[in-house]
């Protein structure tokens, strides 16, 4: 222990030591994707793999779910990447005239 972690009382020989505050970590978002009557389920797919990193097979899973239960988890991350990951595309899908909608739930 050094000096700079010390401090000293004024003389009644007893040593206080300093707290450090810990570090929250971020709290992590789900990007949930609702279900639509309009968007292709070939389109669904192509944007999990895109903008999401996943394989074939889980974009297919996860499209499954959107269709057959409503909404599918297309990933959780912190705030921002989730944020990033929602709006980029749902601004792709607009610029194919697709209704997809994403939204953002805290874990």
């Amino acid at each position: 222990m050094t000096d700079k972690d010390k401090k000293h009382d004024g003389g009644s020989g007893q040593i206080i030591l300093e707290s450090r505050t810990q570090t929250k970590k971020p709290s992590m978002y789900k990007v949930v994707m609702m279900n639509d009557d309009y968007t292709p389920m070939e389109f669904v797919v192509h944007v999990l793999q895109h903008f999401f990193g996943r394989t074939a097979e889980e974009a297919t899973q996860i499209m499954l779910n959107v269709h057959q239960r409503g909404v599918g988890i297309c990933g959780i991350y912190s705030f921002e990447i989730a944020e990033t990951k929602a709006s980029k595309t749902m601004e792709y899908a607009r610029q194919k005239e697709h209704p997809l909608q994403l939204q953002l739930e805290k874990e």
